[in-house]
């Protein structure tokens, strides 16, 4: 079965592929949409109404974009259980609101590394650290979270909520494994370069 409509999604790409027609998509079907730095951008542009993180959380991006989600308007709005009636207080008293469908792919570590003559200080600046903590803050709450790290899964995505308003709990337990599957892969690599770059076994 289907869940709770979903009225509120984050999107934070740095593959965008495809992400401006999926967002417009989610925008026609009535879904509010937070977004961050150069992805806000690029949906503003489009044409889309985009709340920029910062706006709702209150904070600027800081420290060259290495904080800009870890916050407890996100994490909150991302981990609180919704049919937990102490969750829904605590989230209600701090001005948070649940965000229902997250879209997330990773600072591109992978190409960065595959690059001739790469540094190690340009390596460490593509670690992603908000993304990652997003996308398993919305794996672990896929009760309620739908948790999106692969273009090939948007149009799934949307067939289910053109066809009911949200998605279907089988739909959010298999982009739940993926999602941990894709932040562990993620690691190993990161692991893997620096192990060899520094000589640590």
């Amino acid at each position: 079965m289907a869940d709770k409509r979903i009225i509120r999604a984050l999107i934070s790409v740095s593959d965008k592929i495809g992400i401006l027609d999926f967002a417009k998509e989610l925008s026609a079907l009535g879904v509010e949409i937070l977004s961050t730095g150069g992805t806000s951008k690029l949906l503003s542009e489009g044409g889309l109404s985009v709340t920029p993180v910062e706006k709702y959380t209150g904070y600027p991006e800081m420290m060259d974009g290495r904080v800009k989600t870890l916050h407890p308007k996100i994490h909150g709005g991302l981990l609180f259980v919704r049919d937990n009636a102490d969750h829904v207080a605590q989230a209600e008293n701090a001005g948070i609101v649940p965000i229902d469908i997250v879209v997330i792919n990773l600072y591109p570590f992978r190409q960065t590394i595959a690059k001739p003559g790469v540094t190690v200080e340009e390596a460490v600046e593509n670690i992603d650290i908000g993304g990652p903590a997003m996308v398993r803050s919305s794996a672990k709450n896929h009760k309620s979270v739908t948790i999106l790290v692969d273009p090939a899964d948007y149009a799934v995505v949307l067939s289910e909520l053109k066809a009911t308003g949200s998605t279907m709990i089988e739909t959010r337990r298999r982009l739940m494994v993926k999602a941990y599957k894709h932040t562990a892969d993620y690691d190993a690599t990161i692991t893997a370069h620096f192990a060899s770059v520094y000589g640590v076994n």
